[in-house]
C-alpha cells in the first residue's frame, strides 16, 4: 500500500516577497536560458535560483553550492518559513486548452519512497543518469525536495479529492498565474481528521509517477546514500519520503498531450521515397497537401495507437499511414509487452525508424527533436535539417496503466501532463520534520 503524510511545508512569506507569480517557476526540465533569464529578473527570491540556478564563469562555488546558500540565507532571512501545523495542500490549476477552459485538482503530500517493483508505487517512462546526477547534487547540497513529482491514483468516484474539497471554500487561495497563462491556487489543509480520513481513503490505492521519475528515483539514491553512510533514520525520517502532487485519475482536468516528433537528415526526403520504404507493412490511408490540421485532425478521429502522420518538408506534403500488421510489433519487440509494443510511439521508434528506414535516411540513431502543438511542427518543419515531422497520437491512462501493470516502461517522451506543475508552492525538508 502506498503510505502519505501530512508534513510541514515551507512556503514564502508573502510579506517578503511579493506577489507569488514572481518567485515560482516551472520545473527545471522545461526551462531553456532565455526563461531562465526572465525568471532570474522576475524577483530576487523566484525559485529558480533554487531550482535551475544559473552558470557564473569563474565562481569557486559550483550551481548546487551556490542553491544550498541561498536556501540558508533564505530561511535565516525569513524569506521561507515552516508552517507550525503538519498539512496536505489542495493545489488546483485552471487553464485553457483548445479553446476550453479547464480545471484540474489535486494535493501536494509527503510519499514514503520505495523501491519500483517492490510496493504500491509505478513508473512509466524510462530515466536517463544524467538528470538524476544533476539532481542527486542538488538534493546532497539543500537537503531539499525543490519541485513535486507528479502522482496519479485510481478514484472513480473522485472520493479522496472531495474530503478535502471543504477546505477550500473556507478561506481564500493564494494565486500566482505563470508566464503561459496558468493559475494556480493552494490552500493548506490542517485539520486532522480531514487528513486522518485523507490518508486512509489513499491507503489501498496504487500510484503511478505521471512525471518526475528522475526525482523520484534520485529520492531513493539519496536514501540509499544517507544509510551506506550510516546515518539513523527512524521510519518516519523525512528522507524516507518524498514530495508528491497527487491526482486522481478521472479529474476531469487531466490533460495528456501528444508529444510529436521533429527528426533531423542530412539531406531531403521526398514523399515517394518514405512511402516506399513504409508500404510493405503500412497502408497509405490518406494525402495531404501542406494541411497539418487535417493530419492532426485523422489521427484524433481515428483514435487508435496504429496510425501515423508523416509530415515530407521537402514537398510540403502529409501522408497517413496505418499498420497493416500489428503482429509485426511482436517480431521487432518480443521482449516487450502486447500493451508496449501497441503504443504510436514504440511502432515508430521501433520499427519505423529502428526497422523500415535505412540508416543513411537520417543518420544513426536518428536526431528528433520533440514537441506538443501543431504550431510548434509548423514552426520548425523545414527549418535547418529538421526534414521530416511525425505527428504522434498520445498515450492514454488507460495505455499508461497496462504498461505499468506489465512491470515495463514506456519509451522517452511517451506521455506530457498538461501543464506542468509549479516550483516554489511549497518546500520539502529531507532533514527537519
Amino acid at each position: 500500500m502506498a503510505e502519505i503524510r501530512a508534513f510541514r511545508g515551507f512556503r514564502y512569506d508573502p510579506a517578503r516577497v511579493g506577489p507569488l507569480a514572481e518567485v515560482v517557476c516551472p520545473p527545471y526540465d522545461v526551462i531553456d536560458p532565455p526563461l531562465q533569464e526572465q525568471l532570474y529578473a522576475a524577483s530576487p527570491y523566484n525559485a529558480i535560483r533554487l531550482e535551475l540556478t544559473r552558470d557564473e564563469p569563474g565562481s569557486p562555488a559550483s550551481r548546487y553550492e551556490r542553491a544550498a546558500a541561498t536556501l540558508r540565507s533564505w530561511l535565516l532571512d525569513g524569506i521561507l518559513r515552516q508552517d507550525t501545523a503538519r498539512s496536505l495542500y489542495v493545489y488546483e490549476q485552471e487553464f485553457e486548452l483548445e479553446g476550453t477552459r479547464q480545471c484540474r485538482r489535486g494535493f501536494f503530500a509527503r510519499v514514503r519512497l520505495e523501491p519500483f517493483g517492490q510496493g504500491s508505487i509505478f513508473p512509466h517512462e524510462q530515466t536517463l543518469a544524467g538528470p538524476k546526477a544533476d539532481r542527486l547534487q542538488l538534493y546532497r547540497a539543500t537537503g531539499f525536495n525543490i519541485s513535486p513529482i507528479f502522482g496519479l491514483y485510481p478514484d472513480p468516484a473522485q472520493e479522496v479529492i472531495a474530503l478535502l474539497e471543504p477546505f477550500t471554500r473556507l478561506a481564500p487561495p493564494l494565486e500566482a498565474r505563470d508566464h503561459l497563462g496558468v493559475i494556480h491556487r493552494l490552500w493548506p489543509v490542517s485539520d486532522s481528521a480531514a487528513i486522518s480520513r485523507t490518508v486512509g481513503a489513499m491507503g489501498p490505492r496504487p500510484i503511478y509517477i505521471a512525471d518526475g521519475h528522475h526525482r523520484y528515483e534520485t529520492g531513493l539514491n539519496y536514501l540509499n546514500e544517507l544509510q551506506a553512510a550510516g546515518e539513523a533514520l527512524d521510519p518516519e525520517h523525512p528522507a524516507r519520503f518524498t514530495l508528491m502532487m497527487l491526482v486522481g485519475m478521472s479529474d476531469p482536468g487531466l490533460v495528456i498531450l501528444p508529444t510529436h516528433r521533429l527528426i533531423d537528415a542530412p539531406r531531403p526526403i521526398r514523399r515517394a521515397e518514405l512511402e516506399r520504404h513504409l508500404t510493405p507493412h503500412f497502408e497509405v490511408v490518406q494525402r495531404w497537401s501542406e494541411d497539418a490540421a487535417a493530419a492532426w485532425e485523422y489521427l484524433q478521429l481515428d483514435g487508435s495507437q496504429q496510425v501515423l502522420a508523416f509530415g515530407v518538408a521537402a514537398e510540403r506534403e502529409w501522408i497517413a499511414v496505418r499498420l497493416r500488421q500489428p503482429e509485426l510489433m511482436e517480431r521487432v519487440a518480443p521482449e516487450h509487452s502486447p500493451a508496449w509494443r501497441n503504443l504510436a510511439v514504440s511502432i515508430l521508434h521501433r520499427l519505423v525508424l529502428e526497422h523500415l528506414l535505412p540508416p543513411d535516411l537520417f543518420g544513426a540513431p536518428p536526431r528528433c527533436r520533440y514537441v506538443h502543438r501543431l504550431d510548434e511542427v509548423l514552426a520548425n518543419w523545414g527549418q535547418g535539417e529538421c526534414r521530416l515531422a511525425v505527428l504522434v497520437p498520445p498515450a492514454t491512462m488507460d495505455h499508461l496503466i497496462a504498461v505499468a501493470a506489465a512491470g515495463e516502461t514506456m519509451p522517452p517522451k511517451s506521455t506530457y501532463f498538461y501543464p506542468k506543475l509549479l516550483t516554489g508552492l511549497v518546500f520539502h525538508s529531507l532533514r527537519k520534520d
